[in-house]
């Protein structure tokens, strides 16, 4: 018998058909004798719906009115699957984000948890029912109510899975794991048995959209075992854990791409100590995101700085880099938003020379031109012309042969 966390995304439960099949699913989970907790996102793309409804009725939207709104998606789908779940025999209690014991900062739309105190959720399973918990949800220290941010529910899960000691965190979806790379992009994509916490980390920040980095991220920090599998199929799916000191790790494990980003590049600054560090103080003064930076060599005294930040807040980013190179006195400032990030991740080329040179070969066989190169312990990636991006995925994912078994 195992105690386990499932957390079911939007799109596991759209509708009721597919409520009732995953109440039907944790029917069986209960006969075969494990203990369920449940975490679960909002129907389909209510989220969506109701941000739209947010714009429609207000140009301010405060943050914590914003709060309230969204996280009535998850409470109502908490209730519902309840209610099904009670139809199939199984005794079950919803708990809202703060009645399960979720404390937060007062971030709202993105509030990062401080806390948990999972005694009700304690209580549920000891009197042998299900808890059943609205995702990406808690309460502030100032008791308001806090949404978490996209993605939230599956850090919902794994923070709940570590509070009550489970066996594992499973995350349910629509796909059936995590692959070498984006299916829809490479038709023969390998689904992955296992893959590590590092691996999974880069993978999420460089475009693998789930699951959540957050929910990684705090996965790796307290030893959660996390399962990514399909809730359309209930087939075994990819585990995920630290790495296997036993076991060789295959030299490349994935390719990711990502097209969330554009290039700001600031040109002719003076080439002096403190640059650098007025020009990306002021954008995180600002809130701005940056990702990538490459400084170029110093000639004639002057030197360019580049750097990728999302397409979301890119107008601001921009705008706080020319206010920037205004006060610095000097400083062309262009930016490029026809750009994306493909790279190339893997445990295994920290000790196997020869990926980074199999990677900018390849492109260029292809003809495919690189803006950018960034580099990590497990990965490479570089900045191609956003229409070249899915080209250079396959002929990388070709290259390193992902679609052959392990």
């Amino acid at each position: 018998m195992a105690l386990l966390v499932q957390k079911f995304g939007g799109t596991s439960v759209a509708d009721p058909d597919r409520i009732r099949e995953v109440a039907d699913w944790v029917r069986r989970r209960r006969k075969a004798g494990d203990e369920i907790v449940l975490v679960v996102s909002a129907m389909g793309k209510e989220t969506d719906e109701l941000l739209r409804l947010a714009d429609a009725v207000s140009g301010t939207r405060p943050g914590r009115e914003m709060d309230m709104l969204i996280t009535a998606g998850e409470r109502k789908a908490a209730a519902l699957v309840c209610m099904a779940l009670h139809d199939v025999g199984v005794e079950a209690d919803s708990f809202t984000g703060s009645q399960a014991g979720f404390i937060t900062d007062t971030n709202h739309m993105n509030a990062k948890i401080l806390e948990i105190r999972p005694e009700r959720v304690k209580e549920s399973l000891a009197a042998g029912r299900t808890p059943v918990i609205g995702g990406s949800q808690g309460v502030s220290t100032e008791r308001d109510v806090t949404f978490l941010g996209r993605g939230g529910s599956d850090t919902t899960a794994v923070a709940i899975a570590h509070a009550v000691g489970a066996d594992a965190c499973e995350l349910y979806t629509d796909v059936s794991g995590v692959f070498t790379t984006d299916p829809r992009v490479v038709d023969n994509a390998r689904k992955m048995n296992h893959i590590s916490f590092e691996e999974l980390l880069e993978m999420t920040a460089t475009g693998c959209p789930k699951p959540a980095m957050r929910s990684v991220e705090f996965a790796r920090t307290y030893g959660v075992k996390l399962h990514i599998r399909s809730a359309f199929t209930w087939e075994q799916g990819t585990w995920v854990s630290e790495e296997d000191p036993a076991m060789e790790n295959a030299i490349i494990s994935a390719v990711t791409h990502d097209t969330s980003e554009a290039k700001i590049t600031v040109a002719d600054l003076p080439d002096e100590p403190g640059i650098a560090a007025k020009l990306f103080r002021d954008l995180a003064d600002h809130d701005v995101n940056v990702d990538m930076i490459v400084q170029n060599v110093s000639e004639n005294g002057a030197t360019d700085i580049s750097f990728t930040s999302p397409h979301e807040g890119f107008d601001a980013a921009v705008s706080v880099t020319e206010a920037c190179a205004v006060t610095m006195g000097s400083g062309t400032v262009t930016s490029d938003n026809d750009i994306a990030r493909v790279s190339v991740i893997g445990a295994g080329m920290k000790s196997n020379p020869g990926v980074a040179a199999t990677m900018f070969e390849t492109l260029a066989k292809a003809g495919i031109n690189i803006d950018m190169i960034s580099t990590s312990a497990i990965r490479v990636s570089c900045v191609v012309r956003e229409a070249e991006a899915e080209r250079a995925v396959q002929e990388l994912h070709q290259a390193f042969e992902l679609h052959k078994p392990v």
